[in-house]
């Protein structure tokens, strides 16, 4: 029996500038710069600590067909400390990089790196101490916009030793990224291989885990602040078997995280919070958690803000979130190691005490009494909704509701008093 670990990785995007970021301090954008750099450092200095056999890169490795010098200086530098150990690299190019678009600066490729190419699927075995312990099959991109599902080119074959697919497409055309090489769970089953080494999607994930393993290990550094880029980044250290007759299985996956800067998301709620400085220390004593929960990361912070409370109306004040916003950019100086306030958003409302409405006997304490009457009384609640039906079931067929009896009548009665009370208190105040 022989056991050995190879790491999986996948869009690296190297030198990516970061994208949808408001104003950059400018130590902030010099840290950033390096983030996506350092991450293919320590993927370099991983392989070598667990005595990876060899890495896989699963296409993205620079983030355009231009491909900068310092991306391809610092590619060649990382390639060349793992072939002075015997690691093997094997990358495909993806849509970001395709092999027929953009300038390579290395012509002298190290000995143990090996590019797929485009025309057709190949194969490279691995081998230590005399042993096969793998096959890697991989085609590149040629150009950017792939539609062919190139899964179906890749076929098992028969020779001992664990058998590896690394591709860069998307399974089950997943949202939120191009339908580039689209394919199925299917597709990538029906070619026999043990292990599907994908790129292409941000989000970390196992499709299949095992007969075969079909895994994202979504990118190695965030670059925005969408969901996908949000939280840890890194690469996947994959621990494999090969038994005396030459049969092999993946044991193990661990998610090793890389990413120097890391796009979290801060959800508060305003219930308890009486005026803009408190919202404001809330947010740094969250702020300072989420350092401690992500420790030795760069943060990136987008704060998010909902539920009723007085200083909803403040935060509704012309420029009160953008100065709120700087305010907690240079208390965040205070703050050890970096914390960039990127965003604030708000999906708050303000308070409705009703009994002060109720008193006032205007339109808004009618409104208030009619919503109480219909949720105490469900039959004329029903009966008053039957009456509309065939209004309702109009708009349904207009724009494909869900079928009325499946909806959620209580609450949206609820909802629909909360908004309506809003829009005349809101009127009210002006």
């Amino acid at each position: 029996m022989t056991r050995f670990r190879f790491l999986h990785a996948a869009d690296l995007h190297l030198d990516t500038p970061f994208e949808g970021l408001g104003r950059l301090a400018p130590r902030v954008a010099a840290r950033l710069r390096n983030a996506s750099l350092d991450a293919f450092d320590d993927l370099v200095q991983v392989a070598l600590d667990y005595d990876a056999a060899f890495v896989v890169i699963a296409g993205d490795l620079y983030d355009g067909a231009q491909r900068g010098i310092r991306a391809q200086l610092r590619f060649a530098r990382g390639v060349r400390r793992l072939a002075e150990r015997g690691v093997q690299v094997f990358v495909v190019h993806g849509n970001h990089d395709p092999l027929d678009e953009g300038w390579q600066a290395i012509r002298d490729l190290p000995p143990n790196l090996t590019i797929f190419g485009a025309e057709r699927v190949t194969t490279t075995s691995v081998e230590r101490n005399g042993r096969t312990l793998a096959h890697v099959y991989g085609i590149s991109y040629a150009r950017r916009d792939v539609v062919e599902n190139l899964s179906l080119r890749f076929r098992r074959m028969e020779a001992p030793g664990l058998h590896i697919g690394l591709l860069h497409c998307n399974v089950g055309l997943q949202e939120g990224h191009a339908s580039y090489s689209p394919c199925s769970e299917e597709d990538l089953r029906r070619a026999g291989l043990d292990y599907w080494a994908l790129g292409h999607i941000h989000r970390r994930q196992v499709i299949a885990n095992g007969h075969p393993w079909i895994v994202y290990p979504g990118n190695l550094q965030g670059r925005s602040t969408k969901a996908s880029e949000a939280g840890p980044k890194g690469a996947i250290l994959v621990e494999a078997v090969v038994d005396a007759d030459g049969s092999a299985r993946v044991e193990n996956l661990d998610f090793v995280p890389l990413d120097r800067a890391r796009f979290v998301r801060l959800d508060l709620g305003i219930a308890a919070v009486a005026d803009l400085p408190a919202l404001e220390a809330l947010i740094l004593q969250d702020a300072a958690r989420l350092q401690a929960e992500h420790a030795g990361r760069d943060l990136l912070v987008r704060v998010m803000l909902d539920g009723r409370g007085p200083v909803h109306r403040d935060l509704q004040r012309p420029g009160a979130r953008h100065a709120l916003l700087d305010s907690l950019r240079e208390q965040a100086d205070q703050l050890p190691g970096l914390v960039w306030f990127d965003q604030i958003e708000t999906a708050t409302r303000g308070a409705l005490d009703r009994e002060p409405i109720l008193r006032r006997g205007d339109f808004s304490s009618e409104l208030i009494r009619t919503a109480e009457l219909l949720a105490s009384d469900p039959e004329q609640f029903h009966a008053l909704l039957e009456e509309r039906a065939l209004v309702l079931r109009k708009v349904r067929l207009q724009h494909w509701l869900p079928e009325l009896d499946t909806w959620d009548w209580d609450g949206l009665l609820r909802e629909a008093e909360e908004k309506a009370l809003d829009l005349l208190e809101e009127e009210r105040e002006r």
